[in-house]
């Protein structure tokens, strides 16, 4: 079943730029990955959105993912509210629809 993770983010001010320029550089490989988005939601706060095979894939690719989050760590702000410096959700798709 395909399964979707989303990943919310606020980058320092200044630091846009270089947090998109970082991820188009890294143009991750994951297994089971199908797709990956990145989304601007407001002047400093960023959405990635990635498309998988299933969630064991997804799972098996979460210390992956930490460790490219380690690359650009020190240009994120707190989110606020005992967050930290992310907001990861992810779950099956239930429903799609075009």
């Amino acid at each position: 079943m395909t399964a979707m993770n989303i990943v919310r983010f606020r980058v320092k001010p200044g630091r846009e730029g270089d947090f998109v320029e970082a991820h188009r550089r890294m143009n991750p490989k994951l297994d089971g990955m199908r797709h990956a988005r990145m989304v601007r939601t407001g002047e400093q706060t960023f959405c990635l959105v990635g498309e998988w095979d299933d969630m064991d894939r997804l799972a098996a690719a979460r210390p992956e993912m930490i460790g490219m989050l380690d690359t650009f760590r020190d240009m994120l702000e707190d989110l606020g509210g005992g967050l930290g410096l992310t907001d990861p959700v992810s779950g099956d798709v239930v429903l799609e629809l075009r």
